[in-house]
């Protein structure tokens, strides 16, 4: 970009946000390093060429004018906890909307649904529902992460073999496009938006607020946990595979969530059943339970101590934030393709044979299914409806080894092991833990999805404005709807 587009476009900018500088900075100002927002994988830097805090949607779509006209890539940062920073735009150069402003909160207290901004991390989405009529919906654990990036990905979280994931939840949508328009897309308004935001916003516009259905909270819950640090490869193959033939069961109760968690000292199962303790015991009594003693289950009447004991809140105790230089992946794991004995003994013998670079590991199995699985795959943009569990990987990438090339190869290493041992399938990934360096991320994050995502991408932003490294593209220049191109919503 030249450098009289740089002041044409550090003008419109300044003027789309009332001339307030507060609201705006510019790489190359003095106060940039100060004010500019963190990138949340430090192995990743990225610097953005504006960073804009708006307190209206009119100051986006006015935002998103500017960047159109000085030809910019925009993108969104809610909580800011992607993990390819994408929310800075993945790469240097971006205008980022900081949603940060993005407050709003209301309770309709007749149909219960609620009024969010995206600006609202999950900790406050929590405590506001909790105090507006004792409300609740899915959404994941980490109280710091943004409710307009988890809301529009997927939104996994305790309670969606339930109640569905948090995008599941969301009945409508404000959405500033990429003309700089501002429309409502729900069910009955702009569909095709509504689909795409539901799995794929980042791709397609910037959502500002929600609309979301909630639910009653939960009035008590068992919870147990089940640590095991001993024995050899054969004694944790064989807890995994009791505990998969648990999940698998398939008239496993919803009342019923868990994870197992491999790290360097273990595996550790923690679950939640949602019940009276006598219903409990027949359900422990049924599926033999791996208890040493009863005092590793906990009845908890209290949601935000039920919400807060999780595999997560386990490991953050151990390891501390994530707020350093990491690597991650996922894969999902359908009905069809789960691990057999040949599998897992491949895969425990490898953890314990694998050169890793760190000790700062972790590998979660996060049981899903449920309500989950009860809506069509072509209903939104997240297509993972037939995932029974998910596998998400994790290893700190330590500085003398850069770019942590040794932990980077001991996940691409295992999850290759894990696919080349199982029945052979589509891979999918979990768009809410990318992963970068993933060829065909889109495939693998949206799946038969991406061909419709990429027909209203072409229409809806036809000049890939909305972009990521790894965001929906617009169909090829020979494709017939590019030709026939148009805003039509």
């Amino acid at each position: 970009m030249g450098n009289s587009q740089s002041i044409a476009g550090r003008s419109c900018f300044l003027s789309a946000l009332g001339n307030n500088t507060d609201l705006v900075t510019f790489r190359g100002d003095i106060l940039y390093e100060m004010r500019g927002l963190p990138s949340y994988n430090l192995a990743i830097p990225v610097r953005p060429a504006v960073i804009t805090y708006p307190k209206t949607t009119s100051q986006v779509a006015e935002i998103v004018r500017c960047a159109a006209e000085s030809d910019y890539k925009v993108q969104a940062y809610s909580g800011g906890h992607s993990y390819g920073n994408y929310g800075l735009g993945g790469a240097d150069g971006h205008v980022v909307v900081d949603l940060k402003n993005f407050q709003h909160f209301a309770m309709d207290p007749d149909t219960h649904v609620a009024t969010i901004g995206a600006g609202t991390d999950l900790g406050t989405v929590q405590d506001r529902l909790l105090h507006a009529g004792a409300r609740a919906m899915t959404h994941g654990d980490c109280p710091q992460v943004g409710a307009g990036g988890h809301f529009t990905i997927g939104g996994l979280g305790m309670m969606a073999r339930q109640w569905g994931t948090s995008l599941d939840h969301v009945v409508e949508a404000e959405v500033v496009l990429a003309n700089s328009s501002v429309v409502t897309a729900s069910d009955t308004q702009n569909q095709d938006v509504f689909f795409a935001v539901k799995g794929a916003a980042a791709s397609f516009g910037i959502v500002t607020q929600f609309k979301v259905r909630t639910h009653a909270i939960p009035k008590a819950a068992l919870q147990y946990t089940y640590l095991f640090s001993q024995g050899g490869v054969m004694d944790r193959v064989q807890l995994f595979l009791d505990w998969q033939t648990l999940i698998s069961k398939p008239n496993l109760t919803r009342d019923f969530s868990s994870q197992l968690t491999i790290f360097q000292d273990g595996i550790l199962i923690m679950s939640s059943y949602f019940g009276t303790e006598q219903a409990f015991q027949q359900f422990q009594r049924e599926n033999d339970l791996p208890f040493q003693s009863m005092g590793n289950v906990a009845y908890i009447t209290n949601w935000l101590s039920l919400v807060a004991h999780t595999a997560e809140d386990y490991l953050l105790q151990i390891f501390g934030g994530l707020f350093t230089s990491f690597y991650a992946k996922s894969v999902s794991f359908p009905a069809d393709q789960l691990f057999d004995v040949h599998g897992l003994v491949a895969f425990f013998t490898y953890l314990d044979s694998a050169p890793k670079g760190t000790q700062t590991w972790f590998i979660i199995f996060d049981l899903e299914g449920g309500a989950v699985n009860d809506i069509p795959m072509n209903a939104t943009a997240y297509a993972h409806r037939d995932a029974l569990m998910w596998m998400q990987s994790y290893v700190v990438v330590g500085y003398d080894d850069p770019p942590g090339f040794i932990a980077k190869r001991f996940l691409n290493r295992l999850h290759d092991l894990v696919l080349a041992n199982r029945p052979p399938g589509p891979v999918r990934s979990y768009p809410g833990y990318v992963d970068p360096f993933m060829k065909d991320g889109q495939t693998a994050y949206w799946g038969t999805n991406l061909p419709r995502l990429q027909d209203i991408k072409t229409r809806v932003d036809p000049k890939d404005m909305f972009h990521n490294p790894q965001s929906v593209r617009v169909n090829p220049p020979n494709s017939s709807v590019v030709r026939q191109a148009r805003w039509s919503l």
